[in-house]
């Protein structure tokens, strides 16, 4: 599998409850030479297949079960090694980090996604909690650290597939997007971006896809069934236009902390809430509902040129779900 360099194309153009801590994580070997977790057996692979990891929302300093799940993403590589991760936002709760040098770096990061197999590089995006303190720091930090990539707000990277297909994915920065931000002061690093920008940009890089599958990451979902399914659809009417007429694949988010497969009818888009990276919320269904579930975890995704296997794991390593997309 061959990965193109990234394009910095934005500069040029069941779950602990919300109220307590889980107890301290048991340890797992970070650099084990076989599998523990049988259940995760249960996982399916393709031939020839990119895989990666999707995981949100998850920046907890180890506790609802963040470093039980960091620990079961290094085993089920076993089974299914990421050539990458991706984080959907929400690095660094509650406010995200003031500096590169911020020791949540170490809390929430570096000593909890220790294993061997989690030294993949992590493409990440932001969420609304990591505007609310320094979101330029997080950036920065990619100059820092070996696998920690964020060369800006928003980014596009162009990957090859062994069976000769190939994937763009769109990194957007989801929280300029959200309206009744610009009304809230603790978003006050949110007034100063320019959607416009940001929203040419993202039909620049989405008309000029040749690529066979096109999979935009943000952080706000357009579709939910959880706690924010009555809440004014902000970054659904400023984004999905674009989506439908270029036709996007796959939406992978966070922000909900839950685990979501929705698609909705009349679109092409499947979307995939992964924001159970440690904290959990209640969820739901909605019209379009495929799979809904409130526990800690994450999802693992498999490409071909014609097939996208989705498949979610919970903290346990327990495979809650798996669907498969075909081209």
């Amino acid at each position: 599998m061959k990965i193109l360099p990234i394009s910095l194309l934005a500069i040029a153009a069941a779950c602990t409850a919300p109220t307590e801590q889980s107890s301290a994580p048991v340890a797992i070997d970070p650099y084990p030479s076989t599998l523990q977790i049988e259940s995760l057996n249960d996982l399916e692979t393709l031939e020839d297949g990119l895989s990666f990891y999707v995981i949100g929302d998850w920046g907890r300093q180890g506790y609802f079960h963040q470093k039980d799940l960091a620990e079961t993403m290094n085993q089920a590589a076993f089974v299914i090694e990421p050539e990458f991760i991706i984080s959907t936002g929400d690095n660094f709760y509650d406010n995200g980090v003031a500096s590169v040098d911020d020791p949540l770096w170490e809390g929430s990061f570096e000593n909890i996604y220790t294993g061997n197999f989690l030294q993949a590089p992590w493409y990440v995006v932001l969420g609304n909690h990591d505007y609310r303190t320094n979101p330029q720091a997080q950036i920065d930090y990619s100059l820092k650290s070996a696998r920690w990539t964020m060369p800006a707000r928003y980014w596009v990277t162009d990957m090859e597939l062994e069976d000769d297909g190939d994937v763009r994915f769109v990194f957007m920065d989801t929280s300029p997007l959200e309206d009744d931000y610009y009304t809230e002061t603790k978003y006050r690093n949110v007034w100063g971006q320019d959607s416009t920008r940001q929203l040419t940009w993202l039909d620049s890089v989405l008309a000029q896809t040749t690529q066979n599958w096109k999979i935009v990451v943000g952080h706000h979902p357009l579709y939910t069934g959880g706690k924010r399914k009555d809440d004014p659809a902000y970054v659904r009417s400023h984004v999905e236009p674009y989506f439908d007429e270029y036709e996007v694949d796959a939406y992978f988010c966070g922000h909900e902390h839950d685990l979501q497969h929705i698609k909705p009818e009349g679109h092409k888009t499947h979307h995939f809430v992964s924001g159970a990276g440690a904290e959990c919320r209640p969820t739901g269904e909605r019209e379009g509902t495929q799979f809904a579930k409130s526990e800690t975890g994450f999802m693992i995704v498999t490409l071909t040129s014609e097939e996208m296997l989705v498949q979610a794991v919970n903290w346990k390593g327990e495979v809650l779900y798996k669907t498969s997309i075909v081209k």
